[in-house]
């Protein structure tokens, strides 16, 4: 939900002609973006430099981890796949050293 100035609820045609003012500021295409793909982006950004999935989970306000891997599964593979090769290498050691 995004407040008006005096906190009442700001109907979603009035946050997008917000979003968009803002964005004829910069050089984005106010056409191109929509505050969801600027969320999706967040969590991309985030993910790519390894933030844990659990702390991507709470800065995108979801309770767990669960929605954030059905809504964002593209977004978050990277953290997924670290994850895994870790449990490689970690197995991969154990191998030679024992």
């Amino acid at each position: 939900m995004f407040a008006s100035r005096v906190g009442t609820e700001r109907s979603p045609n009035n946050v997008l002609r917000s979003f968009r003012s803002v964005l004829a500021k910069t050089d984005l295409d106010p056409k191109e973006w929509t505050p969801r793909e600027m969320r999706h982006s967040f969590v991309s950004l985030l993910s790519d430099s390894g933030v844990p999935l659990e702390e991507i989970s709470r800065l995108v306000g979801h309770a767990g981890t669960i929605v954030t891997e059905k809504v964002y599964r593209k977004q978050i593979r990277p953290v997924l796949l670290a994850g895994a090769e870790t449990m490689d290498e970690i197995f991969a050691e154990q191998a030679t050293d024992g």
